[in-house]
């Protein structure tokens, strides 16, 4: 059934139009991400005028980036509906940094891990096989640098890193579409230690399978390289399994 919401709130700051539009959206986007404001809600762009005190030409900006998202969608005579998880554009970096903003982040980080866990080894072995040289010398240097940062505890230099050796092995699959999912790793690798699900020490033998892919794709050693990748993500997968059965219910 549609509910209508009426939307209040403080008037905004006086700012510049682009940072009104980005308040009115990222505020929506949270929320809707959220389940505040749930699936087949409606509101009227007059709603959001009076709510964020802000032009019609502002909120009409910000309801158009939330339709290209698959947030919401316009219903004639009726203004915005709120439309399902199901329609919403998941591979987008804002929704998804809304939806780990949200009680749904566990939900947001399973899915993000499991991408992962299809996605890398495949990688990992198209790298063994395609990178260059110089690129697989590099991934060795950086899982020696991703070795010394888990010893030493330094959490911030480990995440930096972790991306950085994740994205360029994605790069170096030869593969341009597995390379433009390196932002997808990123965020469940920050998501992870933002939450604090991710331990200072990292364990050894999880440091030792970076260093064993690394050294896997510079000798071209497909295999090696593809099980070593398998076993990092089972490794995530199960230190991350014991919040599942904690889960946030997805919205939508």
């Amino acid at each position: 059934m549609n509910t209508e919401i009426v939307l209040t709130t403080d008037a905004a700051p006086s700012v510049v139009k682009g940072d009104l539009r980005n308040l009115v959206l990222d505020t929506l986007g949270r929320e809707i991400c959220a389940g505040a404001i749930g699936p087949e809600t409606t509101f009227t762009t007059e709603s959001i005028e009076a709510r964020f005190q802000v032009s019609r030409s502002v909120v009409r900006e910000a309801l158009r980036a939330l339709e290209a998202l698959g947030l919401t969608t316009p219903k004639r005579r009726v203004g915005v509906r709120v439309l399902p998880l199901t329609r919403w554009n998941v591979y987008d970096l804002q929704v998804i940094r809304w939806r780990l903003a949200s009680p749904s982040r566990v939900a947001q980080l399973r899915s993000l891990t499991e991408l992962r866990g299809a996605i890398e080894p495949a990688a990992a072995r198209m790298a063994a096989m395609r990178a260059p040289l110089n690129q697989a010398s590099d991934l060795v240097g950086l899982a020696g640098r991703l070795w010394a940062a888990g010893k030493a505890g330094d959490a911030p230099a480990f995440l930096t890193l972790d991306k950085e050796f994740h994205s360029l092995i994605l790069t170096m699959s030869g593969n341009e579409m597995f390379a433009q999912l390196h932002h997808l790793v990123a965020e469940v690798l920050t998501g992870r230690s933002q939450y604090s699900l991710m331990p200072q020490f990292p364990a050894s033998e999880a440091l030792q399978m970076h260093v064993d892919i690394a050294t896997a794709i510079q000798t071209g050693n497909a295999d090696k390289a593809a099980s070593s990748m398998v076993a990092i993500m089972d490794r995530t997968l199960a230190e991350m399994s014991s919040i599942w059965d904690n889960e946030v219910p997805i919205i939508g």
